[in-house]
């Protein structure tokens, strides 16, 4: 079976500032965010990227949805190329990270037809879409209201709707459960499994063991911008019980200490 996603030998690296460099705490002036990094991911499956903070998980996930280019190696997405057909690769992908900001003076409505637009979908399937999204999400009764007015996680769940308008096929989702509540984020979670269910790919990147054990069919452990280990997490959990004492031994191991 091919992948939906493939991730081969990417490389990333920032020039730093001397405020950068200071925040580092670092006499380097390139940070290499990303250090050659591969990995697959197959429809019907959820694929979790577990590092540290710092780790390149970020910055992997914005290659593979086209916001940066790697300065070395190639992802294919559905077999588009993010170099010679990223259009391809953004109208397959749904990408939601902290980073993406709502206008607080626009509705939920209003954005949900705005960015809907901006992928080509026609009226009819707009409406079938945020029916289905609103309802799912709770947002119906707070659709007329301003973002600014709405709490942080009902801003979350309408920047997840809105990232997937166009109904993709691979969702990439940068700590999706990052800042929620128990409540928003148990529904965060309980769609994602849904969407497998219908065949998606999904990536999500966290920091956090028990969300990696509950959600992912495989898991991807980035330490300092490597991928360090990659395997089924049915294999891990035969092998090693759990995921925290695995990620420590391998952390150890790639910095010396704790």
């Amino acid at each position: 079976m091919e992948p939906m996603v493939n991730v081969t030998n990417i490389t990333k690296r920032f020039n730093l500032s001397k405020k950068q460099q200071k925040i580092e705490k670092t006499h380097e002036k390139i940070k290499v965010a990303v250090d050659g990094l591969s990995f697959q991911a197959y429809s019907g499956e959820i694929y979790g990227l577990l590092g540290p903070n710092g780790a390149g998980k970020t910055t992997t996930l914005r290659c593979i949805s086209t916001l940066i280019k790697p300065d070395t190696g190639e992802v294919t997405v559905n077999g588009h190329s993010i170099h010679s057909n990223p259009d391809g690769v953004r109208r397959t992908v749904g990408f939601l990270t902290s980073d993406f900001r709502l206008e607080d003076f626009f509705t939920p409505n209003y954005l949900f037809d705005y960015f809907s637009k901006l992928h080509g979908i026609d009226e009819a399937k707009i409406k079938i879409r945020k029916e289905m999204l609103f309802d799912k999400f709770g947002i119906d009764n707070f659709k007329e209201v301003k973002i600014g007015e709405l709490s942080s996680g009902m801003k979350q769940k309408v920047q997840l709707a809105i990232s997937l308008v166009h109904d993709p096929s691979v969702i990439v989702f940068d700590e999706p459960t990052n800042g929620l509540d128990v409540i928003t984020a148990k529904v965060v979670t309980d769609y994602l499994l849904e969407l497998k269910k219908e065949g998606k790919t999904i990536i999500v990147s966290t920091h956090i063991f028990s969300l990696v054990e509950k959600l992912c069919d495989r898991v991807g452990i980035i330490i300092n911008g490597k991928m360090i280990f990659s395997d089924l997490m049915a294999n891990v959990m035969m092998n090693h019980g759990n995921l925290e004492p695995l990620f420590f031994d391998l952390y150890e191991k790639a910095n010396g200490e704790l």
